[in-house]
């Protein structure tokens, strides 16, 4: 029986879409798009092919072959939707409508938004286990702690050290520090975001000037005040889901299905957001002239994180 293979370098933005903000490179090179490192806003940006851009370093690090396939599953599918797309004819297949919902369903999930809302979250629950278990269970400890070490265990200090020692042998634990427990979680929160998402209707916004460019952290959820848009609320409490699909189009849940053209003065705000939800890079058509302006938002997004 042969051994899973696991992928270390995984996209967290598809390829597919990647490819969408990229031109055809001097003879040979292929496909390139223009990332911008907003960690290093001044340095010259080189172009890089859709491959070389949008990945981390074992992102599922247990096993990922079941989480590359269930993306895999929407990627494949991608193409024909987006040529739809192009092509103005975006609603003719309601696959086509499901196929873009479950796109922005996938980056959304698949984030390192995500993964930090997951560890968070288990970091807080597991903070709290064992005093927990010492309120609950205070004789069950002793007497465990009585047959493993011989000791019997009295004040709240030898038990509180006792009781993190089985924590910190547990399973759960285990699958947290090897990257199960993650896998299986984004892979079932998908699924249930997924099933949400084909109860969406499906507006694609087209810029009237400018172009849409796309960060690391891409799908975005937002709440649209008139002259105002705040994103990285649950999903349940956000107004839309937005995720750029190319320089010429955004997609984003909304009501009905629709295409429609938008001012250059909204997407300079839905690329402020990109820029500011961004783990590190933006990524850009090498044509658009969006370095001066994601220069500027850049150094928005510091003088916000640093005052």
């Amino acid at each position: 029986m042969g051994t899973v293979q696991q992928t270390s370098r995984q996209h967290l933005v598809s390829q597919v879409l990647l490819k969408q903000f990229a031109m055809p490179g001097p003879k040979g090179s292929g496909w390139q798009l223009l990332p911008f490192d907003l960690d290093n806003p001044g340095r010259l940006h080189k172009l890089r092919s859709p491959r070389a851009c949008g990945w981390a370093e074992d992102f599922v690090a247990f096993d990922s072959a079941s989480a590359e396939e269930l993306w895999g599953s929407v990627e494949r599918r991608t193409p024909a939707a987006l040529s739809a797309v192009h092509a103005g004819t975006p609603f003719a297949d309601p696959l086509h409508v499901t196929v873009l919902c479950d796109l922005m369903a996938l980056h959304y999930v698949r984030s390192r938004h995500y993964h930090e809302v997951h560890t968070d979250a288990f970091e807080r629950t597991r903070a709290g286990l064992a005093d927990e278990l010492i309120s609950t269970f205070p004789e069950e400890l002793r007497r465990e702690a009585l047959r493993e070490t011989g000791l019997h265990l009295s004040g709240p200090g030898a038990l509180s050290a006792f009781a993190e020692r089985l924590i910190q042998r547990s399973s759960v634990v285990h699958d947290h520090q090897s990257g199960k427990l993650f896998r299986t979680s984004i892979e079932k929160v998908f699924s249930k975001v997924r099933k949400m998402a084909s109860a969406w209707h499906l507006e694609i916004l087209t810029p009237e000037a400018g172009q849409f460019l796309l960060g690391d952290n891409p799908a975005l959820t937002v709440h649209m005040e008139e002259t105002t848009i705040t994103y990285g609320m649950a999903i349940g409490d956000a107004q839309a889901l937005v995720l750029p699909i190319g320089p010429k189009h955004l997609l984003a849940a909304g009501p009905k299905n629709l295409m429609r053209t938008v001012p250059q003065a909204l997407v300079d705000r839905l690329n402020l957001l990109q820029v500011h939800a961004a783990e590190r890079y933006v990524y850009m058509h090498p044509k658009s002239g969006l370095e001066a302006f994601t220069a500027i938002a850049t150094q928005q997004r510091t003088d916000q994180k640093h005052p």
